[in-house]
């Protein structure tokens, strides 16, 4: 490939870069000779500018975007670094680029310095801080959102940040413990009345002062904790974010990974078999539910959602382990675990609330991956339903199952059930193998142009979908949200752009590209054996488009209606992160719409119409505006009372929803090829297909859509 022959002609020239380590000298564990910072960034800077497809150049811009983005990683939550260190790295602001190209490091060397010696200090600090109570009467605040927050003026802000921080993490887990002792003398009363002998064992009830001192105890275990993982990082944990926060710089796609962050990488794209079956990422120091993989002892479980925000992980009944500003392998490893091991993840949800949620680890059920469907029974209609998880192909070609083949089971068991219209729930699902969307659109619409693919300085490849058939030709409506990504959104594209059916959800995340891994070992010259393994490079090397030449990159997909939803109203997409890709546009391909295009302004004016007149869209807009403003208060009240109230009526707010919800009419949903009654695990199996669908509001206003057309 023209990437890997460049490179290795560019390793080639490296010049004064053979490692030679006089006999008898050591080096300690994780100090990195200085010739391998040199050729690592040099390579990570001059593969991306040969090979990316939208490449940054090397100047001071990108100078400028690796200084911000590095100082953000290094201390983000600004509880270590003062103003004064800060001054001294900004005089790096604009020649990093030129320390690149020159084989230097100073930025480097210098932020790692500074680092070093403030977490030192900071832990003297909270030691300290933690040895006395705090009260929690006095009206103070404290700023839980650190782009609001500069950097510690000098040591006594620094103090007072932490004094406040500190304060803050134990007033809300004396909250927790209130609201556990509430609750268990609540249940011990209703028991003692159903049992008039009184025979129940309560715990001994403990004072406000008794919750103070465990919390700070648990405040000072997870600091203790915390800090002895901070103070092993070491030069080679530096050099490999340093060097990913330059890959970054290009888009947020493009990483790199040290050796042992590959081994990550490859154990989350194939997909581990045993644990909880979720994916993290994590975002601005906090640990972040991604996606549920389908069939995964969370996706049974059912209460864990992507978005949701992990504070604290649990083995069992053991005491939980807080986790904010942890590093991610670590969390990684605390939520992993063997088959049928129980971990209890405290959440942060959307609307603010907490939750404590168990899930006893398991091996993802494979038949919940697949593709499944479903009659809905409505106003004497009969329509029909598929859930695809995610896209998935035979890609070693061993008599694997793909995607697009099992919807178009699917799509023919429907049409012998004479459904009227048919809705393809593509929510939560992240993507997949491009050219399986691109037959699966097919399924929908005569052969054509599905989707172009375009890397970069080449002329954009159409990918067709071959087969001219039709395999159902009815109403149609896709649904997505935010989560529905990549190949999501390339199926959606082609629909809209078809005008072959409705688009209804919200607006999708807004990824249109594609990466390539490669091996920096295998580019390098034989003589720099001594300083392997250099790691991989994650390259996004190609964009897509749709078929009228809009790309999906960066805007998504916008639906043709838009219904309310907790989830996707608050979630992040490719234009919250940090140098995302812009979106662009090339020539459109040469497609011919849908000749029975559904009357989309119609069909959306019902049912804005419908949704405003909607009881519980109502209450779940109110929810949504309402989680939208608490959004953006993100001033803490260090007043016990008063935070407890908050939260009270926080999670008051969620029931009346939740009871508002349950009130709905219920859909009548009927699984295809359902088990019999003596088939328990069948059973359990569509029981977890069909029960949520039955209150599903989005996929209601789906059914009504189609009922409108028909």
């Amino acid at each position: 490939m023209a990437f890997r022959s460049s490179l290795s002609l560019y390793s080639a020239l490296l010049p004064g870069f053979l490692f030679f380590m006089p006999p008898g000298s050591e080096r300690l564990a994780g100090d990195v000779p200085p010739q391998k910072k040199e050729i690592l960034l040099s390579t990570v800077v001059q593969g991306l500018a040969l090979a990316h497809v939208q490449p940054t150049q090397l100047d001071d811009e990108l100078s400028r975007r690796v200084y911000a983005l590095y100082l953000k990683r290094l201390d983000g939550s600004k509880k270590f670094l003062l103003q004064p260190d800060v001054k001294q790295l900004e005089a790096y602001e604009k020649l990093i680029d030129n320390e690149i190209k020159q084989g230097k490091h100073a930025f480097l060397d210098l932020s790692t310095k500074l680092i070093d010696q403030r977490t030192r200090e900071a832990q003297l600090l909270y030691r300290e801080l933690l040895s006395t109570p705090f009260e929690f009467t006095a009206n103070e605040t404290f700023e839980t959102d650190s782009d609001k927050l500069g950097y510690p003026a000098d040591e006594a802000a620094r103090r007072d940040m932490w004094r406040r921080l500190l304060k803050y993490q134990t007033m809300v887990r004396v909250a927790e413990m209130m609201d556990e002792q509430d609750r268990q003398q609540t249940k011990s009363l209703a028991s003692t009345k159903a049992e008039p002998s009184g025979a129940v064992i309560s715990k001994p009830v403990r004072t406000p002062a008794q919750m103070e001192a465990e919390a700070r105890k648990q405040v000072l275990k997870y600091y203790d904790e915390r800090f002895q993982d901070l103070l092993q990082t070491d030069e080679a944990d530096r050099l490999a974010e340093f060097a990913n926060t330059v890959a970054n710089t290009f888009d947020p796609h493009s990483e790199y990974f040290a050796p042992q962050d590959k081994t990550n990488f490859d154990l989350a794209v194939t997909g581990r078999l045993e644990g909880t079956g979720a994916q993290l990422s994590e975002r601005d120091g906090q640990i972040v539910v991604a996606y549920i993989v389908p069939g995964s002892a969370a996706y049974r479980q059912g209460e864990l959602k992507a978005g949701d925000v992990i504070q604290r992980v649990a083995q069992g009944a053991a005491e939980p382990v807080a986790v904010d500003g942890m590093r991610f392998d670590k969390v990684v490893g605390l939520i992993r675990g063997k088959k049928g091991t129980e971990v209890r993840l405290t959440v942060k949800k959307p609307d603010a609330t907490v939750k404590v949620v168990p899930i006893i680890r398991d091996v993802v059920v494979i038949e919940e991956t697949y593709a499944q469907s479903a009659v809905i029974n409505e106003g004497g209609k009969k329509f029909g339903y598929i859930l695809l998880p995610s896209f998935y192909a035979d890609f070693n070609q061993s008599g694997g199952r793909n995607s697009a083949e099992d919807v178009k089971k699917e799509l023919l068991k429907l049409k012998a059930e004479n459904v009227q219209g048919v809705v393809l729930d593509l929510r939560f699902n992240g993507g997949g193998s491009l050219y399986d969307a691109a037959e699966m659109a097919g399924l929908f619409m005569e052969s054509g142009p599905m989707v172009q693919v375009k890397g970069r300085q080449r002329t954009p490849e159409v990918v067709t979908d071959p087969d001219p058939k039709v395999q159902y030709g009815g109403p149609l409506v896709v649904l997505v949200n935010r989560y529905s990504a990549s190949a999501s959104e390339i199926l959606a594209g082609a629909i809209q752009d078809y005008k072959r059916g409705i688009v209804l959800g919200n607006t999708t995340y807004g990824k249109g590209t594609v990466q390539r891994v490669f091996e920096l070992d295998n580019i390098m010259n034989p003589e720099l054996a001594a300083l392997k393994p250099f790691g991989s490079l994650k390259m996004t090397i190609q964009k897509y488009y749709r078929v009228n030449g809009a790309s999906t990159q960066f805007k998504g997909v916008t639906p043709d209606i838009v219904v309310p939803d907790a989830y996707s109203t608050l979630a992040e997409g490719e234009q919250d992160t940090d140098y995302p890709l812009p979106w662009d546009e090339i020539a459109p391909a040469n497609y011919r719409p849908w000749p029975a295009a559904p009357p989309v302004a119609k069909l959306a004016a019902a049912s804005k119409q419908r949704v405003a007149s909607n009881q519980a869209f109502g209450l779940l807009t109110d929810a949504v505006q309402n989680m939208a403003k608490r959004e953006k208060v993100t001033l803490a009240s260090l007043n016990l009372a008063t935070y407890r109230a908050e939260q009270k009526a926080l999670q008051e707010a969620t029931e009346r929803y939740k009871q508002v919800q349950q009130q709905a009419p219920v859909l009548a949903v009927a699984p295809l090829g359902a088990a019999t009654s003596a088939d328990s695990v069948q059973n359990n199996r569509t029981n977890r297909f069909v029960q949520p669908l039955r209150k599903d509001l989005t996929l209601r206003e789906a059914v009504a859509v189609l009922s409108d057309e028909v």
